[in-house]
């Protein structure tokens, strides 16, 4: 509801730190800030962080926090080193939460301070309390989950904000592709004129499906690209849609409204998409591709086809790309059968990491030659996998090569499993990079599948994290 929304927006805002409110900057100090507000909240209660904009003395707000403490018991041993504790950690937040943007620690100072807190502090044996086998173990496993759920609930807190609005309230969950065709595609075009005949054989048909199909890779994405893009099509009205794992017809059906009208589509419900679809489709010449289909359930795939069987008195062709045969033939008119896409050829694998590793520009072209050959059978005819091994090796030495061509890692292909040329090929690529990158490559495993990761907001991460150091160029950009 609208009325959740605002108030979830409202209070997100006390987790911004001024420079964003007022000014919409944005930079690491901006999570610092975020994460000040927690810790004061952890150590006085929710309502802590407001209360100590009116108190910016430490001693005040470590009394509200004594206060409200229960962990800190009188009975207690330490309770000198407790309390020296609790007060190294009000301090860093309230220099987390400094209005000043330089005055806040670096996340590498906060782990420093943090660090430093660790003592040996014994733990506390009441007489009361008696040990139970396996009970002790199971308030633990209670306690971790209680905690689990509260870091999943806040975990938002600490994400960069983009500087509108829209970005604190879409989550979109899965990548996307576009019917721009990538500069030097090698290859496929026997493939094109095959499907080109496919689709012009259909034309006395008011709607014609066609589906191409072939493992993840191959370049099924690139194939709708050529038709979406031929001269064949240059007086129809053309769609650009990616479905993904995800089916929503919903979603799907807005997406067509909004690029044959040219306005935003928002309907919530399918009679109103429908309604649209038709007055959008008749008499029309409309060109609709649906790019990752994923759907293998026939009753929604039927409701797809009647959503677009709607106009009248026009053509309609849609195209649609799957990794599943059953999709394909799922999906399809009778006079127009499926396309599989089959693997490239070994020389067009070469090709590709020719190219992509700069091979006319090696001295040793002759040597790399012979390896790179090799190396090619072994991409399975996939276009990614080619794509992927031609970019490792172009700051590669002949040696390095030979390395790559003896990989054990290439032995995961013993399965015959074609998917597992895409796995050994990205699997190699990441082998050779340096450690740093390996770590920022790894934190990308904490985003959910498919989740359009926004550049400048990993970067940010990257910094804070410090795993990479910030470039003056980056620093001046965002200031």
């Amino acid at each position: 509801p609208v009325s959740t929304l605002i108030v979830s927006l409202v209070l997100r805002r006390k987790y911004m730190p001024p420079e964003f409110l007022n000014e919409g900057k944005i930079s690491p100090k901006n999570d610092v800030f975020g994460f000040g507000v927690v810790m004061i909240e952890i150590m006085a209660g929710p309502a802590g962080y407001s209360n100590s904009f009116e108190m910016h003395d430490v001693a005040q707000l470590m009394q509200q926090v004594l206060t409200n403490c229960t962990m800190i018991e009188a009975t207690s041993n330490n309770r000198s080193e407790e309390l020296r504790q609790v007060k190294t950690c009000i301090e860093l937040a309230m220099r987390c939460v400094d209005s000043e943007r330089d005055n806040r620690p670096s996340v590498a100072d906060i782990l420093d301070t943090l660090n430093k807190t660790e003592t040996h502090i014994p733990k506390r044996q009441r007489c009361s309390q008696i040990s139970v086998p396996g009970l002790e173990r199971a308030k633990k496993r209670k306690k971790t989950g209680g905690n689990l759920k509260g870091i999943a609930k806040e975990r938002t807190h600490f994400t960069v904000m983009q500087e509108n609005a829209p970005s604190l309230l879409e989550n979109r969950d899965h990548r996307e592709t576009s019917a721009k065709i990538g500069a030097e595609v090698v290859g496929r075009e026997m493939e094109k004129q095959e499907i080109m005949a496919h689709l012009s054989g259909s034309t006395t048909q008011e709607i014609t499906f066609l589906s191409i199909y072939g493992i993840g890779g191959i370049g099924k994405t690139t194939m709708a690209q050529f038709v979406f893009n031929d001269f064949q099509f240059k007086e129809y009205s053309r769609v650009w849609t990616y479905v993904s794992q995800t089916f929503d017809l919903k979603k799907i059906g807005n997406s067509i409204i909004t690029q044959l009208s040219g306005s935003k589509s928002m309907h919530t419900d399918l009679p109103m998409i429908e309604n649209s679809l038709q007055k959008l489709l008749s008499g029309k010449r409309v060109l609709i591709i649906l790019d990752d289909l994923w759907e293998r359930e026939s009753p929604q795939l039927k409701k797809l086809e009647s959503m677009l069987n709607l106009g009248e008195g026009g053509k309609l062709v849609v195209v649609v790309t799957t990794r599943e045969e059953s999709v394909a033939h799922k999906i399809h008119t009778g006079t127009v059968k499926p396309y599989k896409l089959a693997p490239l050829t070994d020389e067009i694998c070469w090709t590709i990491i020719k190219n992509k590793s700069s091979f006319e520009n090696r001295a040793e072209r002759a040597q790399l030659e012979l390896i790179g050959k090799e190396i090619a059978k072994k991409c399975g005819g996939v276009a990614l996998a080619a794509q992927s091994i031609g970019y490792m090796l172009y700051a590669m030495e002949f040696d390095e090569w030979v390395s790559v061509n003896n990989s054990e890692i290439w032995d995961v292909l013993a399965s015959g499993e074609s998917t597992h040329h895409v796995h050994a090929s990205l699997l190699l690529s990441y082998h050779v990079m340096d450690k740093y990158l390996k770590l920022c490559f790894a934190y990308c495993a904490t985003f959910p599948k498919g989740h359009k990761i926004a550049k400048e907001d990993l970067a940010h991460q990257w910094i804070a994290l410090g795993l990479v150091e910030p470039s003056r160029t980056f620093s001046d950009i965002q200031t």
